[in-house]
């Protein structure tokens, strides 16, 4: 099992944290709640998936796409203000083509909302801070 090193806001301590867990994580230090942001492969997709409690964003992105380098900052800052809420999984579609065909996937950045396993949201394309927040909380109060 694969895991990720995730720095704790609070006092800035490393711990590593496996990528597909259920619960959520602690820091090991102060114990504040982690901002949970992990990049998974092909074969940890489906597990990080389904082992997670918490509702997922998955952003499906490639490095040579602008609009994907600039959704990126939003994405880390979105899983340290939703510590213990909300959980970020990135996936490279250059490494894992088969998870974005499986997906049906056509266009990047797409960033897809799952909770309990199943996809509840979809959106295609770049979305500044505030509209990405605000479509993880209509999709997942709606």
């Amino acid at each position: 099992m694969t895991s990720t090193v995730l720095t704790c806001t609070s006092c800035q301590t490393k711990n590593r944290v496996p990528d597909a867990t259920a619960g959520r994580p602690r820091c090991a230090s102060c114990q504040a709640e982690l901002p949970w942001l992990v990049d998974v492969d092909a074969a940890g997709f489906d597990e990080a998936i389904a082992t997670s409690s918490l509702p997922i964003v998955v952003d499906l992105w490639a490095p040579w796409c602008g609009p994907c380098r600039m959704v990126a900052p939003e994405l880390e800052l979105l899983a340290a203000e939703r510590a213990g809420k909300l959980r970020v999984v990135k996936v490279n579609v250059d490494e894992a083509p088969a998870v974005s065909a499986r997906l049906g996937v056509q266009g990047i950045p797409t960033m897809l909302l799952f909770v309990g396993g199943a996809e509840v949201g979809r959106q295609v394309g770049a979305l500044p801070g505030a509209a990405l927040r605000s479509w993880i909380d209509q999709t997942l109060t709606g």
